[in-house]
């Protein structure tokens, strides 16, 4: 897919992954671009021009709210081309976590792919093409150290990704699973500055990448139509030494544990 002339939705767009983004695209050349955030992104937007573009406050898990992107998209732009589900929480917890935070973690990190799905798709289909970017994180192949809600939930969107290929691939959608690393944006930051392990495993896993450099590796990866987009090469490779012997991959996260605690 090519983002030139392309409608694009993003939401968790006003600072990290979704801000590089519709950077990118706007420098592609999309014909418009809403831009979604839990406070709205409205600064995000007037910084684009010329290219179109419009910033909406949104919750990603209220129903309403994710069908009027589509809706708002279609009014001021024409019918999405590609929707970005790109919002996501850490919780940093384990065991111990509570209830409510186990709720809003699937909430953000699954069930609003769900809800992006259902908006968007009917028009897609009808259309016989379109797009959805879903951000899913390296630890949706592989796992989050120190964070039981974002591994778990994580691993549940990239399950949710295969299926929508799958099932609608060959009725004229494309679905990628965005699955970053280390990137450079407060979910790694932060947990940096507090001295997180999960937060110091992932530095030491691989480079920090920028927003942007993953911004440019979902361009490429969308021009690819690639499934998964790994702006982490290395990812790969870890993910099939998983996969080739799981026990040996556990030791080895255990000892890598041990080394940053």
């Amino acid at each position: 897919m090519d983002p030139r002339g392309a409608v694009v939705v993003i939401t968790g767009a006003a600072g990290g992954i979704g801000a590089a983004m519709a950077r990118r695209f706007a420098a592609a050349g999309a014909a418009g671009l809403v831009l979604a955030d839990l406070d709205g992104a409205d600064s995000l937007a007037r910084s684009l021009a010329p290219a179109r573009a419009v910033g909406v406050a949104c919750d990603v898990t209220d129903p309403a709210a994710v069908a009027g992107l589509v809706t708002l998209a279609g009014d001021t732009f024409g019918p999405v081309d590609l929707f970005c589900s790109n919002a996501g929480i850490t919780t940093g917890t384990g065991l111990d976590t509570s209830d409510a935070t186990w709720s809003r973690a699937w909430a953000v990190n699954v069930h609003a792919h769900v809800l992006a799905a259902r908006a968007v798709l009917p028009s897609m289909l009808e259309r016989g093409a379109g797009y959805l970017l879903q951000t899913c994180s390296a630890a949706g192949l592989l796992t989050a150290v120190g964070d039981a809600p974002y591994a778990v939930t994580k691993h549940a969107a990239v399950a949710f990704a295969e299926w929508l290929s799958m099932t609608y691939g060959d009725r004229g959608i494309k679905v990628s699973a965005l699955c970053p690393q280390g990137v450079e944006t407060p979910l790694l930051t932060d947990g940096l500055a507090a001295g997180h392990p999960g937060a110091r495993v992932t530095a030491a896993s691989g480079a920090v990448l920028s927003p942007d450099e993953v911004a440019e590796a979902v361009v490429e990866g969308l021009a690819a139509e690639r499934f998964l987009i790994l702006p982490h090469p290395e990812v790969a490779t870890y993910q099939q030494r998983k996969a080739a012997d799981p026990d040996r991959w556990l030791a080895s996260m255990r000892s890598l544990i041990t080394r940053v605690e």
